[in-house]
């Protein structure tokens, strides 16, 4: 494999970065939305299903009376 100099990695760089389709401000927004979105319903389900859980081994082993 020939090596390449730093000149030439940096225009290969350049054409490589050229060829990205970019996201809108928009889909960059919409996205994140979603992801802060995923994060809190998750959030919300692990949660409950730690109190399910919790109530359950307190019941089970008789603690918190």
């Amino acid at each position: 494999m020939a090596k390449t100099n730093v000149a030439e990695f940096t225009q290969q760089v350049r054409q490589e970065l050229s060829r990205v389709t970019w996201p809108s401000r928009k889909e960059t927004l919409i996205t994140t939305g979603m992801v802060f979105l995923m994060v809190f319903i998750a959030a919300a389900f692990f949660f409950i299903v730690d109190q399910v859980l919790s109530y359950g081994v307190r019941l089970l082993f008789g603690l918190g009376q």
